[in-house]
């Protein structure tokens, strides 16, 4: 079975990712308008008719923002765990009860032929969630929104061939740049986000664990930029004697637009 990744958008501003094989797809987030989304799965020749259910990882903006018209457009249905439901009541527009599905976190589920496991991340929200998604012998995974790497999401991503991991800011771009002081603690704290270098550390853990592929995302904006992310973290690799592009592919998934297709 063929197992497929691709990152609609990945950022600040929003968030979508595709993931699915021949047979059926998800879509994880919807942080951008639904005429971006449709627009790109079809740009990379996936039928609207293969999707079969929208996951949300929490209810900030950058994640939500068109879930519900997503769920009305191709009448899907829209998985979250029950606290992420609670606090989205309301803010999604009308869904259909029966397309109202949620699940617990830590106990995979499968839709049509993808077994989902949705894992606990620390990030300033309800229940926040990354997931692995199996199909056939072929294992994602997708953890951004991190507080920190812990064991939690280590344990879980063991075994992936493929992982999306977040690589959100530069420390010292983040420390000295425009944002206000609470927004620069929360970002750096245990609830916030996974800087450059933390991405890099937990980047050689992984590999350690078996993992073939990785894209970096969710990239802030004003404190990163791509090449940055990536020489970071390849950086911190090498000195760990990880070899990217030969031990390890490594990509960065643009903040506003599509990324490459991994076919695994």
């Amino acid at each position: 079975m063929t197992a497929r990744f691709c990152s609609i958008a990945s950022g600040s501003s929003g968030n979508c990712i595709y993931i699915g094989n021949d047979k059926s797809g998800l879509l994880v987030d919807a942080g951008v308008s639904c005429k971006n989304i449709l627009e790109n799965l079809r740009n990379i020749g996936v039928c609207t008719e293969s999707i079969k259910g929208l996951l949300v990882t929490h209810e900030h903006s950058d994640h939500k923002k068109s879930i519900g018209a997503m769920s009305r457009k191709l009448n899907i249905p829209i998985y979250a765990n029950y606290k992420t439901w609670e606090v989205l009541d309301g803010s999604i527009g009308t869904v259909k009860a029966e397309n109202i599905r949620a699940f617990d976190t830590g106990k995979e589920f499968c839709i049509d032929d993808i077994c989902v496991l949705p894992f606990s991340i620390s990030h300033d929200a309800a229940e926040p969630v990354g997931f692995t998604f199996s199909m056939g012998i072929k294992k994602l995974g997708l953890a951004t929104d991190l507080g920190y790497f812990s064991q939690t999401v280590k344990e879980a991503l063991a075994g992936s061939h493929f992982v999306m991991l977040e690589a959100n800011h530069d420390v010292e771009m983040l420390k000295v740049g425009s944002y206000p002081y609470f927004l620069k603690r929360r970002i750096l704290g245990e609830f916030g986000h996974l800087s450059n270098d933390s991405s890099g550390h937990a980047a050689c853990e992984l590999v350690n664990l078996g993992v073939e592929h990785m894209m970096l995302g969710h990239l802030s904006r004003e404190n990163n930029f791509p090449q940055l992310a990536y020489e970071t973290v390849k950086g911190i690799m090498e000195e760990k004697g990880i070899m990217a592009q030969k031990d390890v592919t490594l990509e960065v998934a643009p903040r506003s637009s599509i990324s490459k297709v991994f076919v695994l």
